[in-house]
């Protein structure tokens, strides 16, 4: 199932929805301003929180981390050792790694578990420049989990491009 997300519509404190292939509102995206951090509400098209994006305080290095039900979900991290600049890891609360890799600023990336590509994200499939879709690829695949990631990801590599001018490869 793919999803839509509008790129131009992600500045903090903004609500926007991410739609189903349909064109049927699937997410609400409730951005929160914070003093210190940025908070993010993923909730179904009732207003239900199904995750809550933060970022990590005092963080040696930058994360942010996913809550389900006010309960640690994930926390993703720029991957450390990796050739790829745009590589990140998730790492579950039971231990599991999700691998994300490609281009993010790009909004070209994958990610996967243990090599099986779970969702991959991209712009191809759209002619307009501010629109991505997340492709959960898997059926049984957590979707707001992996929307979750995609939105975190790109956050965080916007951040550090924007922290220290440097360009993607």
């Amino acid at each position: 199932m793919k999803y839509l997300v509008r790129d131009k519509l992600l500045a903090i404190g903004d609500d926007y929805w991410i739609e189903d292939e349909d064109g049927r509102h699937a997410f609400l995206v409730d951005g929160k301003v914070l003093r210190l951090r940025e908070k993010l509400e993923l909730k179904d098209p009732d207003g239900q929180i199904l995750i809550t994006l933060r970022e990590k305080l005092f963080a040696f290095r930058d994360a942010m981390t996913l809550e389900r039900d006010e309960r640690r979900l994930a926390v993703i991290r720029r991957k450390r050792f990796s050739l790829l600049r745009n590589h990140f890891r998730v790492t579950l609360v039971e231990g599991t790694e999700l691998d994300v890799s490609g281009r993010v600023l790009d909004r070209e990336f994958k990610v996967e578990y243990e090599g099986e590509l779970l969702a991959l994200v991209s712009r191809q499939w759209y002619r307009l420049r501010e629109t991505y879709a997340v492709d959960v690829v898997r059926e049984d695949a957590d979707a707001a989990l992996l929307i979750a990631v995609a939105v975190c990801v790109i956050r965080m590599a916007e951040k550090e491009r924007d922290g220290d001018g440097a360009d993607e490869p």
